[in-house]
């Protein structure tokens, strides 16, 4: 058993905002590879399923806490504890608005940087649990930040979040085969960032 866990805000009121994104490659996940109904477990809606890798099959648990993004690790923990897995077995999928729209990361260690939905998942699992950071841009205020996360993806970003979805879904098989670069490459492969805003870091 592995955990995906998403970052994001429960409610139709939020579902379409930047903070979201962690739900958003979840949803597509359970539908591209086929994952049970999503049911109320762990403070979460949770979907059960396998995927295909070159090694076998991995059997995966889809996690989209409800507790609010801030508390999001004690569903995740909850979740861990029930199935007694380590930091090694439990994925996390968030926004990352130090990274340009577009750009995907994985990350394992390190900091929260402010992030307080991450700084939670760190807590209740792992400092060193494995991290994929989804760019969404920096509005270029700090003052601006909340409002900008708790807003929907402008109509102007649907082509390239769409393809970032997409990508992710697609290359998910990547992440079990001990390949964390290939994924990565495989998705930035598969949908190439928009043209970079040169106030954005890697």
């Amino acid at each position: 058993m592995h955990i995906l866990a998403g970052q994001g805000n429960p409610g139709a009121k939020y579902a379409g905002n930047r903070h979201n994104i962690g739900f958003m490659v979840l949803d597509r996940i359970a539908a591209d590879h086929g994952f049970g109904p999503w049911k109320s477990r762990f403070q979460s809606e949770a979907a059960e399923g396998t995927i295909q890798t070159a090694s076998g099959p991995v059997k995966l648990l889809l996690l989209k806490p409800q507790t609010f993004y801030n508390e999001s690790g004690r569903a995740a923990g909850e979740a861990a504890r029930f199935y007694k897995l380590g930091p090694d077995d439990v994925t996390v999928f968030h926004d990352e608005i130090d990274l340009a729209p577009g750009r995907v990361r994985v990350k394992r260690g390190g900091g929260h940087s402010g992030n307080n939905g991450v700084r939670s998942m760190l807590a209740h699992l792992s400092p060193d649990v494995r991290r994929i950071r989804l760019g969404v841009g920096h509005p270029g205020d700090k003052s601006l930040v909340m409002p900008y996360v708790l807003n929907d993806f402008a109509k102007a970003e649907k082509d390239w979040l769409e393809a970032t979805l997409d990508a992710c879904s697609r290359a998910l098989p990547l992440l079990f085969e001990d390949n964390d670069d290939r994924f990565q490459s495989e998705v930035m492969r598969l949908a190439p960032a928009p043209k970079r805003d040169p106030k954005q870091t890697d």
